[in-house]
């Protein structure tokens, strides 16, 4: 079958990597791509959120399934433009349609929906600009530190978190009065701070049924010792050497069932991926957030770790019966280092050299914010490259993801040397 990705990241390319390894595809487009998952499939340069265009593409070429990568173009509604449509209608997409996918979209509308099927989290409230003051309250009635977190989208940096009151007051003014994060932060949820130790789990559902994909810990500051400002990830690990059996038993039990479940009861159509922020507080599992698609860097290292049929799975999925699949791992740990370019996550310049790809030895160099240019390889992107690695163990699979990423250089380059510090 022909199957299109829409996206450009690391998350993209290192599902196309996945998806290649399946004996079910003939040709593999991916919109718009980068110069990694050039080397896999075709890529066209089309904006994903261009749903005529992607309509266009996937007549032209005769594609019967689509994976979407990021939330953008889910958030717009991708698959109901798709179930709207005479041509696409028959077309499979692996991604939630538009009122699902605000689980993501909508910190309120996610938070709303754990309260309501009683999945684990922070106590909250939501404000907007109206309710300022009120905000100002509810910060006083709270103790350090203090998490503010944009409603809608705002590439994963739209939450802080703050040690002082009145630091806190000012952001949130900041946030809702001056749009610090435009419209992302026309209203700003406010939670209570839960302590613990953060990782992500992911599942893909149909809706109905689901299968359970490895689990892994991200790190999204920019500073060692998690230090500095939030990036979309410098590094992750699969799978988290914290979360025991008993633990991903009470995940499995208190969280995923309960939101596939929730998700019927709401009436909210779903097929796609569910990504779950989670932290560790004690032994009891909470949910920080969701996404409705693959994390990115986690995808660099979920990927690498399942062993079935990838493509076999995103059919279950599109046509309901995931209950007839089942899925394997490769039974070992699986790191990624990000290599950024300079400056990011803040002013940064785009049009790098890369060299050394073709030196790296056992390890999978994944393409995020990449382009070519004739032969070269140039960055295009604040996260550039994803060098991930296996090992026995975690120790052992980042030892080989920093000796490959040592390999790779371009002007500016930066990567966090303490993936895993805090393990």
């Amino acid at each position: 079958m022909n199957i299109l990705i829409l996206g450009s990241g690391g998350r993209e390319h290192a599902i196309a990597w996945k998806i290649m390894q399946s004996p079910k595809v003939e040709e593999l487009f991916i919109a718009p791509g980068n110069a990694g998952t050039a080397k896999l499939g075709k890529n066209i340069a089309i904006n994903p959120e261009d749903f005529q265009a992607v309509k266009e593409l996937v007549l032209e070429n005769n594609i019967s399934l689509v994976v979407v990568g990021p939330e953008a173009p889910l958030v717009a509604g991708v698959h109901d433009f798709f179930l709207a449509d005479e041509e696409l209608k028959d077309v499979k997409v692996i991604g939630p349609q538009k009122e699902a996918a605000q689980l993501e979209g909508s910190k309120e509308f996610a938070k709303e929906f754990m309260m309501r099927h009683n999945i684990p989290t922070a106590a909250y409230e939501s404000f907007t600009a109206e309710t300022l003051e009120d905000g100002y309250k509810f910060l006083e009635t709270l103790k350090a530190p203090y998490v503010l977190k944009a409603d809608g989208l705002a590439a994963g940096k739209g939450v802080l978190i703050l040690n002082d009151l009145d630091e806190a007051k000012k952001e949130l003014k900041e946030m809702l009065s001056n749009q610090k994060f435009g419209d992302a932060s026309a209203k700003v949820v406010i939670e209570e701070f839960l302590d613990g130790i953060e990782m992500s789990c992911f599942v893909l559902t149909d809706g109905k049924n689901y299968v359970t994909l490895p689990n892994a810990k991200d790190y999204k500051r920019i500073g060692e010792g998690d230090t500095g400002l939030n990036t979309g990830g410098m590094g992750a690990v699969s799978p988290v050497p914290f979360a025991d059996d008993a633990f991903l038993e009470k995940v499995e039990n208190q969280v995923i069932k309960p939101t596939i479940e929730g998700l019927q009861k709401d009436n909210l159509p779903y097929k796609g991926f569910v990504f779950f922020g989670l932290i560790k507080v004690g032994d009891e599992p909470k949910v920080i957030e969701y996404n409705c698609r693959m994390g990115d860097p986690e995808t660099e290292v979920v990927m690498p770790r399942i062993q079935s049929d990838f493509v076999e799975l995103l059919e279950k999925t599109g046509e309901g019966t995931l209950d007839t699949a089942t899925i394997e791992f490769v039974p070992k740990s699986a790191t990624t280092v990000m290599l950024v370019s300079g400056g990011y996550p803040e002013a940064y310049e785009k049009g790098k050299e890369i060299s050394g790809l073709e030196n790296t030895r056992y390890c999978m160099a994944f393409h995020a914010g990449t382009k070519l240019d004739g032969d070269k390889v140039l960055t295009n992107g604040g996260r550039v490259i994803a060098v991930s690695a296996y090992g026995n163990d975690f120790k052992e699979a980042l030892e080989k993801s920093y000796e490959n990423a040592k390999e790779i250089s371009f002007d500016g380059v930066y990567y966090r040397k303490d993936i895993g510090f805090d393990l």
